[in-house]
């Protein structure tokens, strides 16, 4: 779950609002995934664009945007509270119209009018293009408002969409895809986004060579569903299609493919990881589990055998390749034998980084209706005692890298060290990795420096400036 980014830009031309001379006040809060970041970011290009002025600080704008994440209980929660927050600012602050835009709005629509008073409108995600409109609507005098503006989902951008970028100048978030035609018994996703629509690769390539115009180092890949790339589209191995584009694109860095299932991995594609030196040598891979029973009744394709197999042709075709991965604890019937199989794979299996979820019991979901339910505490527990194995291990492969060189790509000052620059080499993704830090020396964010590692803590690298 990321923290609430809110990105102040001006219009660059004015369109009057309402009938007035000037132009209405916009404050927007994002919440959740890169995905949703992204949404953001159109949303506020479109804004701007149609002349709407931005602000950073909520409190003084006429308009506060949240857009919502509804994937699990945590992030349901934390919407929710944006909501009442940002609510406040009705009586408190300059606040006319409060909108609830993305997941939690598509999943929920009126409930969350009925449940949340201070909400003027709830905006799906099949919706985003029409923001400045819907603004305008909403803050037109004597006029009886809409409240819910829903369709099919899914919205998706195209590479002449505006975009003001959130974050670091030198990485920019491409999304792939959106939607998903995966029936994962765990996932809510489809509900709140539909079917799987990707974009045309033309469109891709058009946006990447735009953003490495721009200064953009690092791209990253994103969607639901990324090795499924391309096939509402009639493309065969898609994404290896797009990459072979992609590397042709001047400038870049590294390109980083997020979310690849565990299925149609093919020889193809990982020999193009390994050639390719643009591509980085990361595979983020949500696994999910390694017990078979919980595989099926997850709905995964594939068992304990063939993710063994799989993560072995990984390591053989790409060598050095960073394996990041993701797995869920208390999924209904996940027994004590079945977590300590998990366990043990993990320790066995020696990922580079690893997250753990709590399963979320999400009404809609196929297992929702599932019996042999899992205590919330239990499932706390194992995530602590999985997430404790897997420390050891990132801390023993931290050591490993004490004296050896790496080129790493400068993100700037350090925020919690003062002095120093924040970095990371192509096994760290930005936000949900660690960073490499750099003492002394200088560099600019975006600079691709080398440096001889002198330290290492669970997750950080500590460098040195090589001359």
């Amino acid at each position: 779950m990321s923290a609430p980014l809110i990105m102040p830009r001006r219009a660059t031309r004015e369109n009057p609002v309402g009938g007035q001379d000037r132009t209405a006040t916009i404050g927007f809060v994002n919440l959740g995934c890169s995905k949703n970041q992204v949404d953001s970011e159109v949303m506020l290009g479109t804004l701007a664009r149609e002349g709407f002025r931005l602000t950073g600080d909520p409190s003084e704008a006429e308009v506060v945007i949240i857009n919502t994440c509804g994937f699990i209980e945590e992030a349901k929660q934390e919407s929710i509270n944006a909501i009442i927050e940002h609510g406040a600012l009705k009586q408190a602050g300059s606040c006319r119209v409060l909108i609830a835009a993305g997941c939690l709005a598509q999943r929920y629509q009126g409930e969350l009018l009925k449940e949340l008073p201070e909400l003027d409108a709830v905006v799906g995600t099949g919706e985003f293009g029409k923001i400045a409109d819907i603004c305008r609507d909403l803050l037109a005098p004597k006029q009886r408002h809409r409240r819910l503006w829903i369709s099919q989902p899914p919205y998706l951008y195209d590479d002449l969409a505006p975009r003001l970028r959130l974050g670091a100048r030198h990485s920019a978030y491409v999304k792939i895809a959106e939607g998903c035609n995966r029936n994962c018994t765990f996932c809510a996703i489809p509900l709140m986004r539909g079917k799987q629509k990707s974009r045309p690769i033309e469109s891709i390539v058009a946006e990447v060579k735009q953003l490495a115009a721009e200064g953009v180092k690092e791209i990253n890949l994103i969607s639901q569903d990324t090795i499924n790339y391309g096939v509402d589209l009639g493309l065969r191995q898609g994404l290896v299609s797009l990459l072979r584009e992609l590397v042709k694109v001047k400038g870049l860095h590294w390109i980083r493919p997020f979310y690849l299932y565990p299925q149609q991995v093919t020889d193809e594609l990982l020999d193009l990881y390994a050639s390719e030196e643009t591509i980085a040598h990361y595979i983020d891979m949500p696994l999910q589990h390694i017990n078979n029973a919980l595989l099926k009744a997850m709905h995964r394709l594939g068992n304990r055998a063939s993710i063994e197999k799989l993560v072995e042709r990984i390591r053989t075709r790409v060598p050095g390749v960073t394996f990041r991965t993701a797995f869920i604890v208390g999924f209904p019937g996940e027994t004590d034998q079945a977590f300590e199989e998990l366990k043990t794979f993990v320790e066995q299996a020696q990922f580079d980084r690893v997250a753990v979820f709590c399963y979320s019991d999400e009404e809609g979901t196929p297992a929702f209706g599932l019996s042999n339910k899992v205590d919330r505490s239990i499932a706390i527990e194992r995530r602590n005692d999985l997430l404790t194995v897997q420390e050891a291990i990132a801390a023993a492969k931290g050591r490993e890298k004490i004296g050896t060189r790496l080129d790493v790509l400068v993100d700037g000052p350090s925020e919690e060290q003062a002095g120093s620059l924040e970095s990371r080499h192509e096994g760290l993704a930005p936000e949900i990795d660690g960073v490499v830090h750099i003492p002394e020396g200088t560099a600019k964010p975006g600079d691709l420096v080398t440096v001889t590692i002198t330290d290492a803590t669970t997750y950080d690298l500590v460098g040195e400036l090589v001359a």
